[in-house]
């Protein structure tokens, strides 16, 4: 029989255990480990070649073993929701809450500003209009004096320049003879008829109207025809007997036949 190897045999009782671990897989880390020589030690026993042989064994069934999935599925029991996914859900509804509250104030900002321009704008215009309304005797001033011849040299000038810069502002004239007669921007003070005209027509201006942009600040004073239908049309006239000789009847000559 031969004798069993006793692995303390030879070791004295203050010599460490030594164990090599020959793994080419780090169990922790899970990486390929890069192949080193073993050495002994120098001062170790010789016959310590058998303990790596009673270790080799286990490392081989380590090597053997499956790694566990990177992915694996939960186990039984456990929740498949992940609470960053629903952390980062959270934030979200809230990120876009936030977003459609800003564009909602943006946009009440932009009609707010739209509306107080709008507003200005108005102010601003009222304001002409009421100044240019109490300058409206004076162009009627100027518009009797130039009919009659007196508009002449420097006041002249001066009413020329008034006028323009009026103008310019945006004041403008309406009601001249011709115009069809619009009874929301013309005063109708004269009416007659005519069959000359189809439709009532303005065909005398006693006061210029005026209206400054959209505003209507004097209406025009006028004088309005109207249509007037033809007469009836006459009788048919009678027959006429045939010329005589080539000649037509004189005009005294004609006559009914009921009244031969």
């Amino acid at each position: 029989m031969t004798g069993r190897y006793d692995e303390t045999e030879g070791r004295g009782p203050d010599e460490p255990v030594v164990v090599r671990d020959r793994r080419r897989i780090d169990p922790l880390t899970g990486e390929v480990r890069s192949a080193a020589p073993a050495t002994e030690p120098k001062d170790g026993p010789k016959h310590a070649a058998p303990a790596e042989d009673t270790v080799a064994p286990a490392e081989s069934a380590a090597q053997t073993e499956p790694e566990p999935a990177a992915h694996a599925g939960p186990g039984l029991g456990e929740s498949i929701v992940d609470d960053s996914v629903s952390v980062a859900t959270g934030l979200e509804k809230e990120l876009a809450e936030r977003t459609a509250d800003l564009q909602r104030l943006q946009a009440e900002y932009a009609n707010y500003r739209k509306r107080v321009d709008r507003d200005r704008e108005q102010v601003v215009v009222g304001a002409k209009a009421s100044v240019v309304n109490d300058l409206l005797p004076l162009l009627d001033d100027l518009e009797r004096a130039e009919q009659h011849g007196d508009l002449t040299g420097a006041f002249k000038a001066v009413g020329e320049k008034l006028v323009g810069s009026l103008q310019r502002s945006g004041l403008e004239s309406f009601g001249a003879e011709g115009e069809p007669f619009d009874p929301s921007v013309h005063e109708a003070v004269q009416h007659s008829t005519s069959p000359d005209v189809s439709e009532p027509t303005v065909t005398m201006v006693m006061r210029r109207g005026y209206r400054f942009g959209e505003r209507v600040l004097r209406p025009a004073m006028v004088g309005v025809t109207d249509h007037e239908p033809g007469a009836a049309p006459a009788a048919q006239d009678a027959p006429v007997d045939p010329p005589v000789g080539g000649e037509l009847p004189l005009k005294g000559e004609l006559f009914d036949e009921n009244d031969r």
